[in-house]
């Protein structure tokens, strides 16, 4: 975000900025597969986890988007409210039913969803190698930027009510009042 919001601060011209987004993007999400790869190989796999590893890798996306509502870029704030809101409802479901004694793993349309904004994220940075080389113009660039993250907020609306769909056993549970004994 830093990096994107204050290139110039770091001596980064807009030509270079890209290129180092590409670069800072490609480490977060390799870290991320890596992450996961570990855990499971090592079996290190954990309800704690299950729960809190989602909701980093939502906070980094969501971050990336936000940071994608500034210029050049200038997404509309709308569609990242949209992930924001998505995200927020399932870790919420998720984090009461632990609360309540049952955790729910992530879906693979969840797992799809955050490959779908990771590749929404990448081509918006590729888009802005054109831009900055002065072969598309800014609204072009905004115009596909708004197009394809409002592809991937369909998709991740679409996830958000699998989700829900996939756990309402749970989600009833959840909403089940507590009997004392």
């Amino acid at each position: 975000m830093i990096v994107y919001l204050e290139h110039e601060a770091f001596h980064i011209s807009l030509t270079l900025l890209p290129y180092v987004l590409l670069i800072l993007l490609a480490v977060t999400e390799f870290s991320d597969a890596v992450d996961g790869y570990l855990a499971r190989k090592y079996n290190q796999v954990t309800d704690l986890g299950k729960l809190l590893d989602p909701m980093a890798d939502s906070i980094c996306r969501i971050s990336v988007f936000l940071t994608f509502t500034q210029p050049p870029v200038q997404i509309p704030m709308v569609l990242v409210f949209i992930f924001l809101y998505r995200d927020s409802v399932v870790s919420t479901i998720r984090t009461i039913c632990a609360l309540k004694g049952f955790a729910l793993a992530a879906r693979s349309s969840g797992k799809i969803k955050a490959v779908v904004q990771g590749l929404t994220a990448l081509a918006i940075v590729l888009m802005m190698i054109p831009y900055t080389m002065g072969m598309i113009s800014l609204d072009d660039l905004q115009r596909a930027s708004t197009l394809v993250v409002g592809v991937a907020c369909l998709y991740t609306v679409f996830s958000g009510f699998e989700y829900i769909y996939a756990n309402r056993h749970y989600i009833g549970k959840m909403l089940q009042p507590v009997s004392s004994q």
